[in-house]
């Protein structure tokens, strides 16, 4: 890596620079808001009674870090990183979308009732983000695979069109391509002519990703430090992967797709990470803040976008398969306790309780343990995404 930061000394610098403020501003930002709180007493966070130990004393936690994570990832962005970069723009606008669905959640829950808004509201807002996302990745001529050719042949001009999107599978491995994989592949095996409909199967998979994800980062943040721990370690790999993407000599080394112009949104993964960590300082048990779905439903969604704008969207369920498994285990819950029902007529439960932290907080283990190993789990999660990538 020593010839990206001797190439890009003015990104890497910046980068540096951007997770120092993001984390140093954070810091202190969150401190204010805790002790705010203390002096002011001002309404928090309100717990469901779920039944599980120590539920009770995180009544009244302010629930303000979700802003704070916002306001210290953006203003270290602006600061420092090129804001005319398409990829940059992205990300920006997707941590304000979300940021803004995860504030009228939060404020619901606190000034109306505890459910916020309705699993379909939050359904169709990240269903729209995906088809934002999708389109801009896709129709974009800038930054998509989709391009336009022309060539001359005896002075004569023709045109040829190409359809479809890169992106990169763990282990699939051809000649010619490496990792690559493009979603044309799924249509114009049967039919030639339909390659140029590939969009129709890419956008609904970007839908799904971010809609899983979004879901997946929210249901889990219900354990101390959890949500942010298991977010840090997955920017951290997806920074590193960014490196390897923007530079052309070692994403040709290692077998992934170069993508021009990637460079700064290192700074964008960098000033997330150094909010993430500093939300993580106060977070841990007992939690002095919590991030509230204004937080859980960002990073998710930044998360989702990241991977995707670096071509690394199939490898999700691995990097992420912690968030994917909170999410499956309550479809799942839910599912079998009304299949159970309309056939038996009593509802029955997998779990003892869902999302999956839940039913270990049920079997008596402490909240501690579950975040210790679950943390532990997701570095073997992203050490495995690595290998799979560069094998």
């Amino acid at each position: 890596m020593i010839n990206f930061f001797i190439n890009n000394n003015s990104v890497f610098y910046r980068a540096i620079l951007a997770f120092f403020l993001s984390f140093c501003m954070a810091l202190i930002l969150y401190q204010r808001i805790i002790c705010w709180n203390q002096k002011n007493s001002i309404i928090g966070e309100k717990i469901r009674d779920l039944g599980l130990f120590g539920q009770k004393e995180k009544e009244g936690t302010p629930t303000m870090g979700g802003v704070v994570l916002i306001f210290s990832t953006l203003i270290s962005t602006i600061f420092f990183s090129t804001l005319n970069n398409i990829y940059v723009l992205m990300l920006i606008m997707t941590t304000l979308y979300m940021g803004c669905i995860g504030f009228i959640d939060d404020y619901i829950k606190i000034k109306y009732n505890k459910k916020g808004l309705s699993i379909m509201g939050k359904i169709l807002s990240q269903i729209l983000l995906g088809i934002f996302i999708g389109s801009i990745m896709y129709f974009n001529t800038n930054i998509s695979i989709q391009k336009e050719k022309i060539e001359s042949k005896n002075s004569h001009f023709f045109q040829e069109k190409k359809y479809g999107f890169k992106t990169t599978i763990p282990i699939f491995y051809s000649i010619y391509h490496n990792h690559e994989f493009d979603y044309a592949y799924l249509l114009n095996w049967y039919n030639k002519k339909w390659e140029k409909y590939a969009w129709i199967v890419f956008i609904p998979i970007v839908i799904v990703i971010i809609t899983f994800l979004s879901n997946g980062a929210n249901l889990t943040d219900g354990i101390d430090g959890l949500t942010a721990g298991i977010s840090s370690i997955i920017f951290a790999t997806l920074s590193l992967l960014s490196i390897i993407s923007s530079n052309e000599i070692y994403s040709s080394y290692l077998n992934f797709i170069y993508i021009p112009h990637l460079e700064e949104i290192i700074i964008f993964s960098f000033s997330f990470l150094g909010s993430l960590i500093s939300f993580l300082w106060y977070n841990t048990y007992p939690a002095q803040i919590f991030m509230g779905d204004t937080g859980s439903l960002t990073i998710g969604g930044v998360i989702a976008t990241l991977a995707i704008i670096n071509r690394k969207e199939l490898i999700l369920p691995i990097l992420c398969g912690i968030f994917f498994i909170e999410n499956i285990s309550v479809i799942i819950q839910v599912l079998y306790f009304k299949y159970y029902k309309k056939k038996y007529g009593i509802g029955k439960r997998i779990f003892l309780m869902a999302p999956l932290h839940h039913h270990f907080q049920k079997l008596g283990y402490h909240e501690n343990k579950i975040f210790n190993r679950f943390i532990i789990i997701q570095m073997m999660l992203s050490m495995l995404v690595f290998i799979l990538l560069v094998i």
